[in-house]
C-alpha cells in the first residue's frame, strides 16, 4: 500500500511539473566526455522526450576533448589560462572543424529520434585580446547572441545547437567557452532551467569544504542551494594555484567555475541552475519532472521553504500524515481539526507541493508544544525535519515562549539529539495533561529557549 501511495506522488509530480514547465526554455550543455561516452544515445532520447512533452530546448556541446584530440594530431601547442584555452591563430580552422563536428553528432543523434535541429551561428564576438602582458590569440568573449532567431527556431519546433564559436564583425572567428555560452544563451533567452551535464560532478568531502548549513546526499551532492548558500560554498573552498603552462584544469577549479557560472546566471535572471552527472542514466527528466531530483540545483526563487498552512494544503497534510498514523507514530487528524488549527501548522513547500509539516501549539506564556510533525522520507535525509524543528522553536522564542515540549512514543532518540530531555507528565500544561492516555504512554521531551 505504501508502495502505491510514493508511486502515486511520483507521478502527480511529473503531471504538476509537465504543467508547470510547459513552453518553458531549457538550456542544455553537454561534455563532451559525455559525448563520446555510451551514455549519450540515452541522454539524447530524454532530451527528444523533454522536448515532445513541451519545453523549449537549446543545446550547447562541450568540444574540449575533441579540439584536444584535433590539436594534438596537429603537433599545436596550446595551454590553459585562467580556465581558458590559449592558441595561436593557425589553429581556429582546426578549432571550428572540431566544434562543428561535435555539434554534427548531436544533430545526427537527434535525428534517430526523429527531432529536427539546427546548428546555427547566432553569437558575435570579439577577440580577448593582451591582458597583463598574456596574448589570448584565438580566444574570444561574447558581445551579443541572436536571442530572436534562436527563438524563432524554438517556436517552429526545432532545437538550437550551438558550438563554441563567435563571429567578430568582419567575421573573424573566436573560440569561446562552451560553459560561459551556455550560461549568457540562458541568461539572454531568460531560460527556466539551465543544466550543465557533466561527469564526476560529486562533491567529495575529501575534496571540498561543506558548509554547516548544507546537506550532503549520501551520493555526495548538495540536492539544492541559494544564492547565499552558494556563495558561501564558493568562499570556503579556494582552488589550488594552476601551473600557467597547464593544459587540464582541476577537478575543484572546475566544480567552482561551475557554481560561479551558475551564481551569475540565477543573479541574472536564470530561475535555476542544475549540476548533473552525466555518468547516470535518466537524470535529466528525474531533475526536471520530479521535486528532490537528482543533482545540485541552484536557485534565485521562492522554489522551497517554510510557510503557514492553508486550507488547500490540508488534504496534501493529510496524506503526508498517513504513513506515520499507520505506524502509530502520530495520531490520526481530521481535516475539521486541523481547519481549526490552521494558524499553528507550517509546512515545507516545493514547487507547491507539501514534503513535511508540523504544528506549534502555544499553551501560555512558559510553553508551546511542537506536534504532528511528518517529514517525507526522501526529504528527511537531506535534513529538513531539523530544519522544521529549528523554524518552530524559533517561532517559539519569537512568542517570548520559555520552553518547547514534544509527547512522542516511538521518535524520542531523534529529539533527543536535538537537545530536547526528558521529562515528567506533571510538568504539563492542564489543558494538555487532560489529553494524555496511559493507554498510548507517550513521553515527555522538553527543551528550554
Amino acid at each position: 500500500m505504501q508502495e502505491i501511495t510514493q508511486k502515486a506522488r511520483n507521478i502527480r509530480d511529473v503531471i504538476r511539473y509537465i504543467k508547470t514547465f510547459k513552453n518553458a526554455v531549457c538550456v542544455i550543455y553537454i561534455d563532451d566526455e559525455i559525448i563520446n561516452s555510451s551514455m549519450l544515445p540515452s541522454h539524447i532520447h530524454d532530451i527528444s522526450l523533454i522536448h515532445e512533452s513541451g519545453i523549449k530546448v537549446v543545446i550547447v556541446p562541450g568540444c574540449r576533448k575533441r579540439i584536444n584530440e584535433i590539436l594534438s594530431q596537429s603537433n599545436i601547442e596550446w595551454k590553459i589560462k585562467n580556465g581558458q584555452r590559449i592558441t595561436n591563430p593557425e589553429s581556429m580552422s582546426l578549432i571550428k572543424m572540431a566544434a562543428f563536428d561535435v555539434s554534427n553528432t548531436i544533430m545526427t543523434s537527434l535525428a534517430g529520434e526523429k527531432v529536427s535541429a539546427v546548428i546555427g551561428n547566432w553569437v558575435k564576438a570579439r577577440g580577448k585580446g593582451v591582458i597583463a602582458g598574456v596574448d589570448y590569440g584565438t580566444t574570444g568573449e561574447i558581445e551579443s547572441i541572436n536571442t530572436q532567431q534562436i527563438t524563432e527556431i524554438l517556436n517552429d519546433g526545432f532545437i538550437p545547437i550551438m558550438p563554441c564559436i563567435g563571429w567578430s564583425a568582419t567575421g573573424k572567428p573566436y573560440n569561446i567557452s562552451s560553459l560561459t555560452l551556455a550560461t549568457e544563451i540562458a541568461i539572454n533567452l531568460e531560460a527556466d532551467k539551465l543544466f550543465f551535464v557533466l561527469p564526476d560532478t560529486q562533491l567529495n568531502p575529501k575534496e571540498f569544504s561543506i558548509p554547516k548549513e548544507l546537506n550532503l546526499t549520501s551520493d555526495f551532492n548538495i540536492p539544492a542551494m541559494n544564492l547565499k548558500e552558494i556563495s558561501s560554498f564558493i568562499k570556503l573552498n579556494k582552488p589550488k594555484a594552476v601551473k600557467s603552462d597547464s593544459k587540464e584544469i582541476t577537478k575543484q577549479q572546475k566544480i567552482l567555475d561551475l557554481f560561479s557560472l551558475a551564481k551569475d546566471a540565477c543573479k541574472k535572471g536564470v530561475s535555476r541552475v542544475h549540476i548533473l552527472d552525466g555518468s547516470i542514466d535518466g537524470i535529466l527528466p528525474c531533475e526536471i519532472f520530479s521535486s528532490i531530483g537528482s543533482g545540485t540545483m541552484i536557485y534565485n526563487d521562492e522554489y522551497s521553504g517554510f510557510r503557514s498552512m492553508t486550507l488547500n494544503d490540508i488534504s496534501s497534510v493529510l496524506s503526508l500524515m498517513d504513513p506515520f498514523v499507520k505506524k502509530g507514530i502520530l495520531l490520526p487528524r481530521t481535516k475539521a481539526g486541523l481547519s481549526e488549527k490552521l494558524d499553528d501548522y507550517v509546512v515545507y513547500s516545493v514547487d507547491g507541493a507539501i514534503h513535511a509539516c508540523a504544528a506549534l501549539h502555544i499553551y501560555n506564556s512558559t510553553q508551546a508544544e511542537i506536534a504532528g510533525v511528518a517529514v517525507d522520507e526522501s526529504y528527511s535525509k537531506l535534513g529538513i525535519g531539523v530544519k522544521l524543528i529549528n523554524y518552530l522553536i524559533n517561532k517559539a522564542k519569537a512568542k517570548k515562549v520559555k520552553s518547547v515540549f514534544v509527547l512522542t512514543t516511538q521518535t524520542a532518540d531523534w529529539f533527543e539529539k536535538l537537545g530536547f530531555k526528558s521529562d515528567k507528565i506533571s510538568s504539563l500544561p492542564e489543558e494538555r495533561k487532560k489529553k494524555w492516555t496511559p493507554e498510548r504512554n507517550s513521553k515527555v521531551l522538553r527543551i528550554k529557549i
